[in-house]
């Protein structure tokens, strides 16, 4: 049985445009008072992209960047410094911004299967080929991500550390879609209790603390990151379909927190607010949930990360995922 946590009410995805630290800092922060998270800036390059920067904190694993990909190596070389010296800079403008700062915030890994699926071995296949590679990735990762709480509690005290784990790529580890390195055929599904066992051990490190998972991809797999620990799934609102229905109802009535993406991650017009959550009033009549649950089982959040928007609308998508809660926690019905 999962721990029930109680999350505040907005939050974004994690990826922001731009290159600039403070500036990515100062957005996150100034967004959301009682639910800031560490920005990641992937428009740097190499290092900086969602893969890179997981890459980076991994213990005793060192990449370099290919043509392909990712690519394990022998020592950490030009890549793995840069993906350091980002991370380290993003931390600084975090400490900088959050001076005092008492409450939750939200730091972000990719998780086991999708470094997986995306991190070559030296043969140029990915490591989801070999099971003893996946089995030291994912220890390696959950080291890694034990030091960088560390570091993050050292340097934000007052903090209640949240961890999203990234796995857009999991249905497809799930289901035999990840390709080879030829493009020619796909590598085999992982047995369902294995990845559930491996995500439970990554989601262990937190010790007891909450975890999210994240999927943008349509068909997240609600149960089965439920038995691994997850508190809460954050997924793209707009993929859902009625099949989704049974498994969101179970895991709202168990106390799992429901992070739906509502607001769109690239430049477009914005609806109202409330127009923005009519969906999830929706679906809450449709499943027949109470309304007053709503704000105990939703974080809002943006459909996915914000990379590819201008600043500008990244600043105004995430005030509006402030805005779209406080409507859905004022008028529930």
């Amino acid at each position: 049985m999962n721990a029930h946590f109680s999350f505040a009410p907005a939050t974004g995805v994690g990826s922001l445009p731009g290159g600039d630290a403070r500036e990515a800092a100062k957005t996150a922060t100034g967004s959301f008072e009682d639910f800031p998270f560490l920005p990641e800036l992937p428009a740097r390059g190499p290092g900086a992209d969602m893969i890179g920067r997981t890459v980076g904190m991994l213990v005793e694993l060192y990449a370099r960047v290919e043509p392909s990909g990712w690519r394990i190596g022998d020592r950490p070389g030009r890549d793995t410094r840069r993906a350091w010296s980002w991370l380290g800079e993003d931390l600084d403008a975090l400490e900088e911004f959050t001076q005092g700062y008492e409450g939750q915030l939200k730091v972000q890994a990719v998780g086991p299967w999708t470094l997986a699926a995306a991190l070559e071995l030296r043969n140029g296949e990915v490591a989801l080929s070999d099971p003893g590679a996946c089995r030291d990735l994912a220890a390696s990762l959950a080291e890694g991500l034990r030091l960088h709480l560390e570091e993050v509690r050292r340097r934000v005290p007052g903090a209640q550390i949240v961890v999203q784990l990234d796995e857009p790529s999991l249905i497809a580890v799930l289901r035999g879609q990840v390709k080879s390195a030829s493009g020619y055929r796909t590598h085999r599904a992982v047995d369902r209790q294995v990845i559930e066992a491996t995500l439970r051990d990554v989601v262990g490190v937190h010790g007891g603390g909450p975890v999210v998972v994240h999927s943008c991809a349509p068909e997240v797999p609600f149960a089965l990151l439920r038995r691994a620990g997850a508190a809460a799934v954050s997924f793209d609102f707009s993929l859902l379909t009625e099949r989704d229905d049974d498994a969101i109802g179970e895991a709202v009535e168990g106390g799992t927190r429901l992070f739906v993406g509502v607001v769109p991650g690239t430049d477009g017009p914005l609806s109202d607010p409330a127009g923005s959550v009519m969906g999830v009033r929706t679906l809450w009549r449709r499943l027949g949930l109470h309304p007053g649950l709503l704000a105990e089982a939703v974080t809002v959040t943006p459909s996915c990360g914000l990379a590819g928007a201008s600043p500008a609308y990244a600043r105004e998508a995430l005030a509006h995922c402030a805005r779209a809660a406080r409507s859905l926690a004022d008028n529930p019905e």
